[in-house]
């Protein structure tokens, strides 16, 4: 690790690798981050397989929506259609599972890239000359296309009833480096299988968004018109970026039904399941680099715990999820900055809690009122 990188007004940059550059603070948070996950098979409390199934499906989830996050904050392109790559993925593995013979979990990963691939390169170059509303729409239409050709397959896709991940032979489970696991063994190991993996896609990432790429993609979002004008091929650039994003998608579905071992197009491939992709992203802070994984980690734990806990769980789930937005607009990760620096100020001067009181009941009066109007204006057509 490099460590003679100093900006003229900031501190010092440790480089891990070429093009990969953190202060010492983003360097210990990512590194405690990182360390805490994978210490998760270990840790009291999610020594169970379900818990860390949880959080392995958080980081699927999560490693998807850190694709979307390429469009959506670079591009300011909204996709409303990535489930059709995490269930490519998540299709594609048991594609090559049960008509392939294939038993080998990195093989199976590899179908499910290359499927999802080959579906974002077909339909990327339909939607990407299209903007806004127009490009979400299609993306829309698209996963349900897809969605709707899987429920009409019942003979090769399985229709609602799915597939299973698995050859036709006495194996239970793929295999991993050509061994097969126990039922333990194999989730500790895909666990750690993809915790590898959303490093080396943490640091592609970033790497692309600091690369002349990366900021032709800014160029883009901030005004096609004026990216068109100094060179930049958009609709080129556009659709790589949305080939890119759903190689994640991809990735992502592959993992997913390596512990899943069984997937149905309900819970991989339904648009719903795009929009809670897109919701991860902006949960966790679509404007920073590890608010996607953070947001699909939250998410998912929290769906599985509450769903446990109450019978009303999705009312809880969303009252929960409207409290996080509502009070932490630039999500979890992108609202830490601002959080930390409000308890400095508020351990220097005590006295601010009480102007904090008024100003969140203002601000709650506030929304409350705006939301009266709307219905109002909704339901009667007035003002």
């Amino acid at each position: 690790m490099s460590t003679d990188d100093t900006d003229a007004d900031g501190p010092r940059r440790f480089r891990l690798i070429k093009g990969v550059k953190l202060t010492p603070k983003q360097l210990l948070y990512a590194f405690l981050g990182l360390f805490a996950l994978f210490l998760v098979p270990e840790l009291q409390g999610f020594q169970s397989q379900l818990r860390v199934r949880t959080v392995y499906v958080g980081l699927c989830w999560g490693l998807a929506a850190l694709g979307l996050n390429l469009l959506l904050r670079h591009t300011e392109l909204v996709s409303f259609g990535h489930a059709a790559f995490f269930g490519g993925g998540a299709y594609g593995a048991a594609i090559a599972a049960r008509y392939g013979g294939i038993e080998e979990a990195l093989l199976l990963v590899l179908a499910g890239i290359i499927l999802a691939t080959s579906l974002a390169v077909l339909i990327g170059w339909l939607v990407a000359g299209y903007l806004d509303i127009y490009f979400s729409l299609l993306t829309l239409a698209f996963n349900q296309l897809l969605f709707a050709i899987v429920m009409g397959s019942p003979e090769l896709l399985g229709s609602d009833d799915g597939l299973g991940v698995r050859p036709e032979s006495d194996l239970l489970r793929p295999t991993i480096f050509g061994m097969e696991w126990g039922s333990t063994q194999y989730e500790v190991l895909i666990y750690y299988l993809a915790m590898v993996v959303l490093v080396v896609m943490l640091v592609v990432t970033w790497r692309i968004i600091n690369s002349p790429f990366g900021r032709a993609l800014d160029a883009i979002g901030q005004d096609r018109t004026r990216a068109r004008f100094i060179g930049v091929p958009v609709k080129r650039y556009v659709w790589l970026t949305f080939i890119i994003s759903a190689v994640y998608g991809g990735l992502a579905g592959g993992l997913y039904a390596l512990s899943m071992l069984h997937i149905r197009p309900t819970s991989s491939l339904f648009v719903l399941r795009s929009g809670e992709i897109l919701f991860m992203a902006i949960l966790g802070g679509f404007q920073t680099l590890l608010g996607p994984i953070v947001g699909g980690i939250v998410l998912t734990y929290m769906l599985t715990e509450l769903r446990f806990a109450t019978e009303y769980w999705e009312f809880a789930t969303g009252f929960v999820l409207f409290l996080v937005v509502f009070l932490l607009p630039n999500g979890v990760i992108g609202s830490l900055p601002a959080i930390a620096g409000g308890i400095k100020d508020r351990a220097r001067n005590p006295g601010m809690l009480s102007g904090d009181a008024s100003f969140l009941g203002g601000l709650l009066a506030s929304k409350l009122r705006d939301a009266a109007e709307t219905t109002k204006i909704l339901l009667f057509g007035v003002k």
